[in-house]
């Protein structure tokens, strides 16, 4: 069946709300390590954090997974998260952070069209955290097709932007 129907451009994914096992392992990871800042935080249930000032980006709650195993990873869910940095810049200070704090990273890539770290919070959600490369400097197959890839990310070149 053919989709006549395209969804406006100016549309945009607001937040994710995560299932956590334990919320203040949780906000370790998202708040004191990332940087989000906790909007709300209901008890040791729930808590809504943002960036800038935002209602909440990420939604973490305890609700039905309370000290619950990680989901299989070979099992239908979320693959990541993806946080998008408004520079590159920003990417190497957050891949700086994480390796002062000796996190363990699960990948790092150039996709042509961006540049991503990736690793996984306390309940293995994979998070991606990334920037994109101005749209004019992304790579072209043909005229309105890009070219996405993964190639080995240059972590010193990254790191030079610091």
């Amino acid at each position: 069946m053919e989709n006549k129907f395209i969804i406006p451009a100016e549309t945009r994914i607001g937040h994710v709300h995560l299932k956590v096992s334990y919320l203040e392992a949780s906000l370790n990871f998202y708040h004191k390590l990332l940087g989000f800042e906790i909007v709300q935080q209901i008890g040791d249930q729930a808590a809504f954090i943002s960036a800038g000032g935002y209602h909440h980006h990420i939604g973490l709650n305890t609700w039905y997974s309370k000290d619950a195993d990680s989901a299989p990873q070979r099992a239908p869910g979320l693959f990541h998260t993806a946080i998008l940095m408004p520079t590159r810049k920003d990417l190497a200070i957050i891949y700086q952070r994480l390796m002062n704090h000796n996190y363990p990273l699960t990948g790092a890539a150039d996709h042509g069209v961006s540049e991503a770290i990736y690793l996984d919070d306390p309940d293995k959600n994979g998070v991606e955290i990334y920037w994109d490369r101005p749209k004019e400097d992304w790579p072209k197959i043909e005229e309105g097709k890009i070219d996405m890839y993964t190639r080995r990310l240059d972590i010193h070149d990254l790191l030079s932007e610091l």
